[in-house]
């Protein structure tokens, strides 16, 4: 009888595929590549990488001018803690795709320090692993608040040009997913060093249900392609598709009013299969009593994440000063 280890079990053509045997297959994703040193910056921007934890890392962005200001008390930054995008199960705060992306934005904005989060993947773990790795480096980004908090593990950038005071959240697609559920997560706990966030941005979040809205195809849901990542994902979530990690408006849901931004802006494209449920989420917002400030931005004839396929075309290019306006 023919071994059957070596035989698909998941097959997410063109992301990822599993194997019987457990073996995941990443079809899709771009090369690491080294932080830029002091010595040696790229577009006037530093970067370092640090351990937070044993599952968690992450990849630290200054404007190289920073460095050289003679007075740091003066000179605080805001501060952005930044997921990374690729369906839960892709890519990394270390590949190019993304590294390069957090440090066009620290380099078009020069007044900011960002943190990128190298969370767990699925599907060797599984969500909610992510949100958890996610929740964990951003309480090691408060704790650098007061010296009462500050962890062993330290970092001297973030304690010397920190503005606390300006702290922002932000990712791409499932990043932006869960920048939201981070910020959902502040309405609920305090975060260690007593600190709010001020912000966010959710770019073409990863938002889904079981139930079609707007355009989105009605037939054969089960099988729909992000249907079918969710449980590749997160194969144990409570509710399926209507999980409240994925579906904000879902029954039984956490109210939208505990969410811990003051300000937010959520991105959209017109070709994305994602754009309904972020035009859509910008609406339930607006609908609810929460009493920030939402807005919406969509670029028509783009599809999905085409700030980070396509960088340098105009749209990107507006993308990104919008991104600097939002957290200046």
């Amino acid at each position: 009888m023919a071994s059957t280890e070596n035989e698909i079990a998941i097959d997410l053509f063109p992301f990822i595929r599993t194997y019987k045997n457990g073996t995941v297959e990443r079809l899709m994703h771009t090369p690491f590549v080294e932080p830029s040193p002091v010595n040696n910056p790229t577009a006037g921007v530093c970067s370092k990488d640090i351990k937070i934890s044993p599952t968690v890392s992450a990849r630290i962005y200054l404007p190289n001018k920073a460095l050289s200001a003679p007075n740091h008390i003066s000179n605080k930054l805001p501060v952005l803690v930044y997921y990374h995008g690729g369906a839960f199960c892709l890519e990394s705060a270390f590949c190019a795709l993304f590294h390069n992306y957090v440090n066009t934005i620290v380099s078009k904005s020069q007044k900011l320090i960002a943190i990128s989060v190298e969370y767990r993947l699925a599907p060797e773990n599984p969500l909610p692993a992510a949100y958890e790795d996610s929740w964990a480096a951003l309480n090691w980004v408060t704790s650098h608040a007061n010296k009462q908090t500050q962890p062993e593990n330290k970092d001297h950038w973030i304690v010397q040009y920190a503005d606390f005071e300006k702290l922002y959240l932000g990712g791409d697609s499932a990043g932006g997913n869960i920048a939201y559920n981070m910020a959902m997560r502040v309405g609920l706990k305090k975060l260690k060093g007593d600190v709010n966030i001020y912000g966010g941005f959710l770019s073409h979040p990863h938002f889904w249900g079981s139930k079609a809205i707007r355009s989105e195809v009605t037939n054969n849901r089960e099988e729909a392609w992000l249907s079918r990542i969710w449980r590749a994902v997160y194969p144990d979530s409570p509710g399926g598709d209507d999980n409240p990690v994925v579906n904000p408006w879902a029954e039984g849901a956490p109210a939208i009013s505990g969410l811990g931004f003051k300000r937010m802006l959520v991105v959209v494209a017109e070709k994305d299969e994602m754009r309904d449920r972020g035009v859509e989420f910008v609406e339930f917002v607006k609908n609810s009593k929460w009493d920030g400030v939402v807005e919406l931005v969509e670029y028509e004839s783009e599809g999905h994440c085409f700030n980070l396929f396509n960088p340098d075309c105009d749209n990107s290019k507006d993308f990104i000063n919008r991104l600097v306006s939002f957290m200046g």
